[in-house]
């Protein structure tokens, strides 16, 4: 494979400020308000109404299957320059065994892993998958876990602006209401692209493996990354839409995703989707051209003499210039 690359100017860094997530108990007024507003303002008349006392039976059954996960990786991971060597996060029990579903990122390279029950308790667990093309990760307790299963839902069914209810784990555990406002494909700056990706807003900050769930608390997504354009008004604005401006947000991973690979990564720790060239960069798309951002070391883009602020013109003499593209 070639890749023709220019030199760029130096990489400009993005903040982005993410507001917390509030408690349920006490956001719960002010989003019973909000709700039936952005209902109004929908497009879909399928989106459900907002009732407080089904919502709350929701997020009793979500909550319960919600445990806190925390990583150490591996001496020398080369995930720990971008990750760190110690995470945090969460994962939901989605196996009678304990099995919990979470965010492949943070058990990438995990050399000691432990989960945080609702109850306090902290249990060493196993990695049962990574899976590179979904994101997805399975880990398994070593000892039993008093913690139910969650029900896995429809992710296609949702609605756009329809009500979510988002939980995570660990010992700041918290949980409350979004609102799907996007539905999308998504390419990441780590080569991963997703067909169909979930976009909620308000953002949480602790989104890494958080579980979002349906009025009928069943699973419907899996929390990746905090967005600043959770709309998609850079790809969707037009004249029809003059008044959308960008809002910051949170993209899940949809459990349909996960459904026709679930067997799959069980037996054999990933999907046969994730055997695949890897390059070892990081890259963004700036003014219609890809810029790589990071080169891992002793990657294949490494070794070939790549370097950040180089630009990525075509690869095989196609052009590239979008993350999906690449």
């Amino acid at each position: 494979m070639l890749l023709v690359i220019a030199n760029a100017l130096s990489d400009g860094r993005m903040q982005a400020h993410v507001s917390k997530l509030c408690r349920f108990a006490a956001c719960w007024a002010a989003l019973a308000c909000w709700m039936p507003l952005a209902q109004a303002q929908a497009s879909d008349h399928s989106t459900p109404k907002f009732d407080a006392a089904s919502w709350q039976l929701a997020s009793d059954k979500a909550n319960a299957s919600v445990v806190g996960i925390e990583v150490l990786s591996v001496r020398g991971a080369r995930s720990a320059a971008t990750l760190g060597r110690q995470r945090a996060g969460t994962a939901v029990v989605i196996g009678d065994d304990g099995l919990a579903l979470t965010i492949g990122y943070l058990i990438l390279e995990a050399e000691r892993l432990n989960l945080l029950t609702p109850q306090g308790r902290r249990l060493p667990a196993r990695v049962v998958a990574y899976d590179l093309a979904s994101g997805f990760g399975l880990v398994a307790p070593l000892i039993p876990m008093d913690v139910p299963k969650i029900a896995l839902g429809d992710s296609d069914a949702l609605a756009l602006q329809a009500p979510l209810l988002v939980s995570t784990g660990g010992e700041d555990r918290e949980y409350g209401l979004t609102q799907l406002v996007s539905t999308r494909k998504f390419s990441g700056y780590w080569e991963y692209h997703l067909e169909r990706a979930l976009f909620t807003s308000p953002p949480i900050d602790n989104h890494g493996g958080a579980g979002v769930f349906n009025q009928a608390g069943e699973l419907v997504g899996v929390g990746s990354l905090y967005v600043g354009d959770s709309h998609g008004v850079r790809e969707g604005l037009n004249d029809e839409a003059p008044s959308q401006r960008p809002r910051p947000g949170n993209m899940f991973v949809p459990i349909n995703t996960l459904k026709p690979i679930l067997a799959e990564l069980k037996a054999r720790g990933h999907s046969q989707a994730s055997v695949r060239p890897w390059l070892g960069v990081t890259s963004t798309e700036r003014e219609g051209q890809i810029v790589i951002t990071r080169v891992n070391p002793k990657s294949p883009a490494s070794e070939a003499g790549l370097r950040p602020g180089d630009v990525i013109l075509q690869i095989d003499g196609r052009p590239v210039k979008e993350l999906e593209a690449l």
